[in-house]
């Protein structure tokens, strides 16, 4: 899928190559080395190989992926660090990893931003991620699409959360960003920001009572093992941005970047698919490990909302007034407002 804040950075190479002869005769060969924080069997794996066989395929075998999953090219943080350093060429992060470097990242992080799948496709390939995307260059950086960690969910180890009074004194690990620490406040709960690969072992070791994540990574980090109450809040919505270092970008001519578009956006759509359907294995999955399973009625969350309500004025010196304004506008429009 083509953006225009990506179609801008191609400029008029495309037309040049495209006047020159066939695409394959453009095409030389790139394997490009690509960091996540998630296990393989998690569904951002279908996005990276989806992207990277449309790559293959689409370049005669010259240009190709190579998959690193589990952090091991390091945590969100230090591997968008290394790509914006050049040391790995790309990264499907989170967007707190991002945010630090550009606010227009933080709106992500607000509680109960979106209503529906279909509301995040549309801001996930709309004017939202042009205004986003347009930044990127200037933190040495090119978004190529926005895939999805997915709506997050709470467990914990205590008690099932049927009300929002349930939420009070709860320890719960939430990331490192200032957001989650101001939402899961205003919920009665004790935030405890930790890296994401010591969250088992807190777990595990009662260091904490729970932890908010989409129901895949739950599934595949075995949080049901240390966990026994799930419920699902879909309290916030995490998005998974594709970076790729803007040096190397430039360094592929014009048939190579529209490639890399083209198939990043093949990527989303494989990425999103699996994304979607691993919501309904894994609560199935969970529940058959044990885990109890409970949601809050219409009463509840609409007393959930209001109370995390004040995040969103505490929060805009961080998104940026222009970010937030421009999001909402997106979203209201989406709503018929």
């Amino acid at each position: 899928m083509k953006h225009s804040a990506i179609a801008a950075l191609l400029g008029t190479a495309v037309l040049a190559t495209a006047l020159a002869g066939p695409v394959s005769a453009e095409i030389r060969a790139h394997t490009l080395k690509v960091s996540n924080g998630a296990a393989e069997d998690h569904p951002v794996s279908a996005g990276v190989k989806g992207m990277s066989a449309c790559l293959e395929e689409k370049s005669g075998g010259k240009m190709k992926l190579r998959g690193f999953y589990n952090g091991e090219l390091g945590n969100d943080a230090e591997a968008t660090q290394s790509v914006r350093s050049g040391s790995i060429e790309m990264v499907v992060t989170g967007a707190a990893a991002i945010g630090g470097i550009e606010p227009a990242m933080n709106t992500f992080e607000l509680p109960f931003l979106f209503a529906s799948n279909e509301e995040v496709d549309a801001i996930m390939t709309g004017p939202y991620f042009d205004h986003v995307a347009a930044k990127m260059p200037e933190h040495g950086l090119v978004m190529l699409s926005i895939w999805e960690n997915g709506f997050r969910n709470a467990t914990n180890s205590k008690l099932p959360i049927t009300r929002v009074e349930d939420f009070s004194g709860l320890n719960f690990r939430v990331m490192q960003n200032p957001i989650f620490l101001d939402t899961f406040r205003r919920l009665g709960a004790n935030p405890v920001p930790m890296a994401f690969s010591e969250v088992f072992t807190a777990l595990e070791t009662k260091a904490v009572d729970g932890q908010e994540n989409p129901l895949p990574l739950i599934l595949a980090s075995r949080f049901h093992e240390v966990q026994k109450y799930l419920t699902l809040t879909r309290h916030a919505y995490s998005p998974t941005p594709v970076l790729i270092n803007k040096a190397k970008w430039d360094s592929l001519n014009g048939e190579e970047q529209a490639l890399m578009t083209e198939c990043a956006g093949i990527g989303r759509e494989q990425q999103i698919a699996r994304s979607r359907a691993a919501v309904d294995e894994a609560t199935e999955e969970l529940k058959a490990g044990g885990m109890e399973v409970s949601e809050l009625s219409a009463e509840e969350l609409d007393k959930l909302r209001e109370l995390v309500a004040p995040v969103y004025e505490t929060a805009l010196p961080s998104v940026g007034e222009e970010n937030f304004d421009l999001m909402m506008a997106e979203l209201n429009k989406l709503r018929g407002n």
